[in-house]
C-alpha cells in the first residue's frame, strides 16, 4: 500500500516536496507515501507493496541517465501488471515515447525518445513561453477545462456556484511543461485541456489518461499537485506578477483538490474524501510527565542547570534551546498559560514562510508537568491518551520501580518521536534510560533507508531513550537490541489477555513484526487464485545510535498497526477477525486493544528483557525468539550470491548475524555457509529472497 515518489537525478526539491505532501493529504491513511531514488528503483523489491509510482518536476535527461534500461523496464512491468504511474510536468515528458522540449532553441532543445512510452505520441513544450531554469519567470497560473465525462466521479466544491453540468475549469501552476501532441487521434483520454492558445502546435491537451495493461498512467503538463500555500512568496527575486499569480491560484483551491482528488481515483486509488483544502498539518504541544514526580523534578533540574542548553528569550520570557534539528520552547504547569505570540512577532516573515515549508523548523512547544496536584493533562487536554490508564498500567502499587516510560513526551501531533531525540544531540545527552517519546500522528516518520511518511491515528508510535555502557558491548552487543524490542511487541500482544496469542502475531528478522493475514486462509478455503499475502506487516522497529562520554545513546522507534483501519492491517483488525471464528465455536470475544495498556505493557517486557539482556547478552533470549519468528528452515534465494537457495539456521549469538547455509538443488547441504548483516541486507517476504540492502 505504498506511493513511490521518485526523488532522485533530476528532481527538484521543490517539485518532490510539493508532490509528496499533496499525495501524503490525498491519499493519507490509506497509503504510505515514500520518497525513492534511482537505486532503490532498480533493486529493492517494491513492486508487490506499490500501488503508484510518481516522477515529480524536473529535467527529464537525467530521468534517462538514472533510470534507461533496468529501471524503466521495472516500472512498465508493474504498471502493466495493474499499477498506477503518475507524471507531473518533466515527469509528464518523461512518460511519453518522444518530447521535444525547446525544438528550435539551441540553447534549451531536448528531442529524442523515450522508454517509457505511456503516451504513444510525443510530448511537446513548452506549451507557454517565458521559461528559464531555476527560475520563476515562466510561471503562469494556466486556466484548465476538466472532461466531467472522463472524471463521473468528479465532486463540485460547495463554494462553487459558476459550473455548470458541462463546463468545469480551475486555474493551476504551470512552469515549463508540455501538451500531448495529436491526443484526439490516439488512443488516449484526455483530462484536461489548456484554456489559451498554445505557443506550440498539436493541441490543446494538457493532461492525458492512458490504459496501460492492466494498469494506467496520468501524465500531465501542468501542475495541479502544486499548492500555492506551499509556493514561495517572500523571495525577492520573484517576478512582480508572481503574488496575483499565487492568489488567482488559490481563488481556485478547492477545485483543484477535487480534480486531483477524481484524478487519483481514475488510477483506482483510495482517496481520503474528507479532505476539502490544503490542510498543513499543525505541530502540538509535547506533554512531559512522569508517573514518579521525583523522576519530573530531577529531568528539569537537569535540563536548566546544563550549560548553555536552554536560554531565556527576551520578548517572551520561555527558557528556549535550539537543538541541531529542532527549536524547544519550555514552560511548566506552573507557568501562566503557554503563549508563544511575543516569541512569533520577533520572528521576520522570511522564517515564517520556512517554518511553514519546513516542519523541522516550526518551534516545538514543552510543557513540563511539574506541579504534583496535576502531574499529567486531562483527557480534555489529551483526547487520544489518556495519561492515567497508562501510568496505571505501567507502574501499579506493590511493583519494583519502572524505568523504561516512566518519563514519557506526549504529543497529539509530531514531525517524528524518533526524530526529535536523534537529530538532537544536546538534547539528547541530558536524557535518562527510559525517557519515551509517544505521538498519536507522525507527520515525519522515519523507517529504514531514510523513508518518511504520515503515520495515521491508531498507529501507536513511540521512541525510547536507552543509555547502553560501551563497557558491556562484549556481552551485550547493539545490534541485539532491535531484536529484543521487536520480540517485546511479540510478548506484549500475546500475554495481552487469554486468547490474544491466537492472533497470529510472529517476527520477521531482522526488526518487523508481522501478523497472519485473515484474508488469506479465506482466499485458500475457497480456491481463489491469486492468493494475497500470507502475512501482513504489523510493526516496525528502528534503533538510531549515537555515541558520547563512553556510551551509545540509543532512540529505539517502533510503530504498531493498533486501531487504524489503514493502509496495513492493524491489530485490531485482527481482534475483529478472530472474534468471527470465536463466535462460532460459542467462545467469548477479544475486547480490542488499547493503545495505552499495550504500551505500558511493551514498556514492561522490553525493561526486563534489556535487564537480563545486559549481563547475559542474547543467549537467555534465543529459545524464546526462534519460537516467536517466521524463519525457522525456511528456503530462501540469496540475491547477492548467485541467486544461491539455502537454508536458514539462526542467528549467531556475537554479532547478531542471520546464518544460512547453502543447499542444492535436491536440499542437501553444500557445506557452505554465509552470515548476513541486518542492516546491510533486506527480506523479501513475497519471494522469500535476501536482498542487498541499498542505502
Amino acid at each position: 500500500m505504498n506511493v513511490l515518489v521518485y526523488a532522485g537525478a533530476g528532481t527538484t526539491v521543490e517539485s518532490v516536496a510539493q508532490c509528496t505532501a499533496t499525495l501524503r493529504t490525498l491519499l493519507s491513511p490509506n497509503y504510505a507515501v515514500l520518497t525513492i531514488d534511482s537505486e532503490a528503483l532498480m533493486c529493492e523489491p517494491w513492486q508487490q507493496s506499490t500501488s503508484l509510482v510518481a516522477i515529480p518536476g524536473g529535467a527529464d535527461l537525467p530521468y534517462c541517465r538514472a533510470l534507461n534500461g533496468e529501471g524503466n523496464a521495472k516500472i512498465k512491468a508493474f504498471v502493466r501488471k495493474g499499477g498506477a504511474f503518475l507524471g507531473f510536468c518533466a515527469g509528464g515528458y518523461y512518460g511519453s515515447a518522444r518530447v521535444e522540449f525547446e525544438e528550435h532553441d539551441p540553447t534549451y532543445a531536448v528531442v529524442g525518445s523515450r522508454e517509457l512510452g505511456f503516451y504513444p505520441g510525443t510530448a511537446r513544450g513548452t506549451a507557454f513561453p517565458g521559461f528559464v531554469y531555476d527560475s520563476e519567470s515562466g510561471a503562469r497560473a494556466v486556466r484548465l477545462r476538466v472532461n466531467r465525462e472522463a472524471l463521473p466521479y468528479l465532486r463540485i466544491p460547495e463554494d462553487v456556484d459558476d459550473t455548470d453540468d458541462e463546463t468545469f475549469e480551475f486555474a493551476s501552476y504551470y512552469n515549463g511543461g508540455g501538451l500531448f501532441a495529436d491526443a484526439d487521434k490516439k488512443d488516449v483520454t484526455v483530462l484536461a485541456r489548456y484554456c489559451d492558445a498554445t505557443k506550440v502546435e498539436g493541441g490543446d491537451a494538457a493532461i492525458v489518461h492512458i490504459a496501460v495493461g492492466s494498469g494506467g498512467a496520468i501524465l500531465t503538463g501542468p501542475h495541479p499537485e502544486f499548492s500555492p500555500k506551499r509556493l514561495r512568496k517572500t523571495d525577492p527575486n520573484l517576478p512582480p506578477f508572481y503574488g496575483d499569480m499565487v492568489q488567482r491560484l488559490l481563488s481556485d483551491s478547492s477545485r483543484r483538490i477535487e480534480f486531483l482528488k477524481a484524478m487519483l481515483r481514475k488510477l483506482k486509488l483510495k482517496v481520503n474524501e474528507t479532505v476539502t483544502e490544503d490542510s498543513a498539518p499543525v505541530i502540538t504541544p509535547i506533554h512531559v510527565t512522569s508517573v514518579y514526580p521525583e523522576s519530573i523534578k530531577a529531568l528539569w533540574g537537569t535540563l536548566t542547570s546544563a550549560s548553555g542548553l536552554l536560554v531565556k528569550d527576551e520578548k517572551s520570557g520561555k527558557l528556549t534551546h535550539t537543538g541541531e534539528n529542532d527549536t524547544f520552547v519550555y514552560s511548566t504547569a506552573l507557568d501562566s498559560p503557554f503563549d508563544l505570540s511575543q516569541l512569533k512577532e520577533s520572528l521576520s516573515s522570511d522564517v515564517e514562510e520556512e517554518q511553514q515549508d519546513d516542519l523541522n523548523k516550526v518551534i516545538k512547544q514543552v510543557r513540563i508537568y511539574d506541579d504534583f496536584e496535576k502531574p499529567w493533562p486531562s483527557l480534555r487536554d489529551t483526547p487520544y491518551f489518556d495519561h492515567g490508564l497508562y501510568y496505571r498500567q505501567l507502574a501499579p502499587p506493590g511493583l519494583k520501580p519502572q524505568t523504561f516510560g516512566s518519563i514519557i513526551g506526549y504529543a497529539e501531533v509530531v514531525t517524528s518521536t524518533s526524530t526529535m531525540l536523534d537529530k538532537n544531540l544536546s538534547i539528547l545527552r541530558n536524557l535518562p534510560t527510559g525517557y519515551t517519546n509517544v505521538g498519536t500522528v507522525q507527520v515525519a516518520g522515519r523507517g529504514r533507508g531514510g523513508n518518511v511518511w504520515v503515520s495515521p491515528i491508531g498507529l501507536l508510535a513511540f521512541s525510547i531513550v536507552i543509555r547502553h555502557p560501551i563497557a558491556i558491548q562484549a556481552q551485550a552487543p547493539l545490534v541485539f537490541i532491535q531484536y529484543i524490542a521487536s520480540l517485546a511487541i511479540v510478548e506484549a500482544v500475546n500475554t495481552y489477555g487469554q486468547g490474544y496469542d491466537d492472533l497470529g502475531v510472529r517476527l520477521k528478522w531482522p526488526n518487523d513484526v508481522y501478523a497472519r493475514n485473515p484474508a488469506y486462509d479465506a482466499a485458500k478455503a475457497a480456491h481463489e487464485q491469486p492468493l494475497p499475502p500470507e502475512y501482513l506487516k504489523i510493526a516496525g522497529i528502528l534503533v538510531n545510535s549515537n555515541y558520547s562520554d563512553g556510551e551509545y545513546l540509543l532512540v529505539v522507534g517502533c510503530g504498531i498497526n493498533t486501531a487504524n483501519e489503514a493502509p496495513s492491517i492493524s491489530l485490531n483488525a485482527l481482534v475483529a477477525a478472530l472474534n468471527i471464528a470465536r463466535r462460532r465455536k460459542a467462545q467469548s470475544g477479544l475486547t480490542p486493544f488499547k493503545m495505552e495498556i499495550l504500551l505500558a505493557r511493551i514498556m514492561r517486557l522490553f525493561e526486563a528483557m534489556y535487564t537480563v539482556f545486559k549481563v547475559e547478552g542474547f543467549r537467555s533470549f534465543e529459545d524464546l525468539y526462534y519460537s516467536r519468528w517466521l524463519h525457522s528452515n525456511a528456503v530462501v534465494q540469496l540475491d547477492m550470491y548467485d541467486s544461491a537457495r539455502a537454508r536458514i539456521l539462526g542467528i549467531s549469538t556475537d554479532y547478531g548475524m542471520l546464518v544460512v547455509e547453502e543447499i542444492s538443488r535436491d536440499g542437501a547441504p553444500t557445506g557452505r555457509r554465509y552470515t548476513l548483516q541486518p542492516d546491510g541486507n533486506s527480506f523479501d517476504m513475497m519471494k522469500g529472497l535476501l536482498k542487498k540492502k541499498v542505502t
